[in-house]
């Protein structure tokens, strides 16, 4: 009897200690999201040079127009001032075209601050946004366009295909 009892004791030890080992190895619930996003999209394509945090940033930004989540994408805002309106206007505006294929060309050297050009390629449109890390110390978007002709409007400087002024990687053009 004695034996059967040291026998379901190691059983219920190891037992504890394979659901610690599992427990430890599971995603947690942000991970998972991404996961499931990154999953459930279109592939951003890129050009430039992002930092990791503009390119999670720019990619949940255009994950959350294709969806049409207005909130999910004011939620990434660094200033809650206008967020709400400039997320809807972009949902409006890009929401659709960003259902498609998407390139993003990130300028300038992305440590703090970094300004992407999105084409969307279904619609032909472009957006200029600047990812950059807020006061949190984390990264996110700047939402400060409550007029929706602000909104849409195309960016004057940009070139009209992804890289074809030749992504910057400092505050200095190259080529020209």
């Amino acid at each position: 009897m004695a034996r059967k009892t040291r026998l379901t004791g190691l059983a219920l030890a190891g037992g504890a200690v394979a659901g610690g080992l599992l427990t430890g190895c599971s995603s947690d619930d942000a991970s998972l999201t991404y996961q499931t996003d990154y999953s459930n999209h279109q592939p951003l394509r890129v050009v430039g040079y992002p930092s990791t945090g503009s390119l999670e940033t720019v990619q949940k930004a255009v994950w959350r127009l294709a969806d049409g989540d207005a909130d999910g994408l004011a939620a990434l805002a660094v200033d809650e001032a206008h967020a709400d309106a400039t997320a809807r206007n972009w949902v409006k505006a890009f929401g659709a075209a960003a259902e498609g294929d998407v390139t993003a060309d990130f300028y300038d050297e992305g440590s703090v601050r970094q300004v992407v050009v999105l084409y969307f390629a279904k619609s032909g449109q472009t957006k200029e946004i600047e990812a950059r890390i807020g006061e949190d110390d984390s990264w996110g978007l700047t939402l400060a366009e409550p007029d929706p002709a602000k909104a849409t409007a195309k960016p004057t400087w940009a070139p009209p295909e992804p890289g074809g002024s030749g992504s910057r990687t400092s505050g200095i053009p190259t080529g020209g």
